[in-house]
């Protein structure tokens, strides 16, 4: 077998062909570029859509509490009857009563000039006393007219000098007044139904104050006639003041721009909202991380409702420095606070509600803090569902055992509950509660105390 050599063969590499490499590298470059611009791309329009969310949810939160602002006003101040019964507790109230008895009080005697009259009467050496009678007589007239503001017989005409007040207000800040003008018109509200009512008690207890029996209209009823002024006056025999018994609740001189803002309300109120609803909705869809888009939302509201809060105490501020001190200011105090008390109450769950989501929102993130809590959560929650398993197996026999026991202490439970919970509501709640936690009891123990059904016996085989 013969050999045949093969023919020798060089392997040496190849020299690299530099222009082949020189475009590799270069298309290499253009894909890292193309790369590179995709990224920062990306990175531009998740930047881009993180600030859009949390301007958008920042602006929502604002105008969520706006808007509830404003549906407060257009349902409350806006509103007629939900106004008057807003109003109709006021006269109730300790400190707004007192108000308005020094008020009414100090008209009556400016109108009748008591002590002018007491001294007309007195001996000329016994005039010093006319000023201590009148002393008594003032405080006399004072526990009258809060007898009075506080009666059931005074609400109805509360209720409709409210009425009466309000509905001329809407007319011109609507612009449905025909006859009044923007230049000469102011809304009063006018107490001398009160003032009546008053002169009445007064003739009944202190008939010689006016030196001759008077009479005047009963208004319980709440129909207040169109001529109680001139009858008063022919009542007493004096003329009175233009202005009597009367104070400014509405002047117009910005009426105009008061009209203005009222009607772009009443147009926008329904925009607003809706607006309101599509940012955060907006807010979410565009958010690239909606978690935190619902932190920055709970922390949004939170601070919105602490501004608008502070905003409404600057404005109670600025109409209680133009009340005079003591009685008068603490009345409008008073009032102040009773008229705002929805709106207060709803800012505070505004308020509350931001807190939650903020603490919800973080509890579930990625925190150390909130992975730490969920964490304890969890081995709190296995514990406590590992020692209610063991329970579970005697806690009927500890029912059965102690069944009367229990009984009783939930009739001393029911019973707490009825006298700490007032309303017709609670009562029923607190009545079905028992209802079925006494039945719950009785089964349990029933259930229990029930002898065990003898277990089957097998058959004796026959022998």
């Amino acid at each position: 077998m013969t050999h045949t050599e093969e023919p020798f063969t060089d392997v040496r590499p190849q020299e690299p062909d530099h222009d082949e490499v020189a475009r590799l590298r270069a298309e290499l470059a253009t894909l890292q570029g193309r790369l590179e611009d995709r990224r920062r791309r990306e990175f531009a329009l998740l930047s881009l859509r993180r600030v859009a969310a949390a301007v958008f949810i920042t602006i929502a939160a604002f105008a969520l509490v706006a808007g509830v602002t404003g549906l407060w006003a257009a349902t409350t101040v806006l509103n007629t009857d939900r106004w008057v019964a807003t109003v109709a507790p006021l006269p109730k109230d300790p400190q707004v009563s007192a108000a308005v008895a020094q008020y009414a009080t100090t008209e009556v005697f400016e109108v009748l000039d008591v002590q002018q009259r007491i001294e007309s009467v007195l001996p000329q050496q016994a005039g010093f006393v006319a000023g201590p009678i009148t002393g008594q007589l003032r405080e006399a007239v004072d526990r009258t007219v809060t007898n009075v503001l506080r009666s059931d017989r005074f609400q109805a005409i509360w209720t409709e000098l409210n009425r009466r007040a309000h509905q001329r207000i809407l007319t011109i800040v609507e612009g449905r007044s025909e006859v009044i003008t923007a230049a000469a018109d102011h809304v009063d509200i006018d107490l001398l139904p009160l003032i009546n009512q008053v002169l009445r008690e007064l003739s009944a207890q202190l008939p010689t104050l006016f030196g001759k029996q008077i009479t005047l209209p009963d208004l319980s009823s709440g129909a207040i006639p169109d001529n109680l002024r001139a009858r008063v006056q022919d009542a007493l025999g004096v003329t009175l003041p233009a202005n009597f018994a009367q104070f400014t609740i509405y002047d117009s001189g910005q009426l105009w721009a008061l009209q203005e803002s009222v009607a772009t309300a009443k147009r926008s109120l329904a925009l607003f909202v809706t607006a309101t609803v599509v940012l955060l909705a907006l807010a979410l869809i565009i958010s690239p991380a909606r978690r935190r888009t619902i932190l920055q939302l709970g922390l949004w509201l939170v601070v919105a409702a602490v501004a608008v809060t502070v905003v409404l105490r600057g404005v109670r501020d600025q109409v209680l420095a133009g009340v005079p001190e003591g009685v008068y200011r603490d009345g409008v105090a008073a009032a102040m606070t009773s008229v705002f008390s929805l709106l207060r109450l709803r800012g505070q769950q505004l308020l509350w509600i931001g807190v939650v989501l903020a603490v919800v929102a973080y509890l579930c993130g990625p925190g150390r803090g909130a992975v730490w809590l969920r964490h304890q959560v969890r081995r709190g929650a296995a514990g406590a569902a590992h020692g209610a398993s063991r329970a579970g197996t005697h806690a009927p026999g500890w029912i059965a055992a102690h069944a009367d026991v229990l009984r009783v202490g939930g009739l001393v439970a029911a019973a707490i509950a009825v006298l700490l919970l007032s309303s017709w509501t609670s009562l029923f709640v607190v009545v079905v509660l028992l209802a079925a936690y006494e039945v719950g009891v009785t089964l349990v123990a029933r259930g229990r105390s029930l002898p065990p059904h003898d277990a089957p016996t097998a058959p004796t085989a026959a022998g």
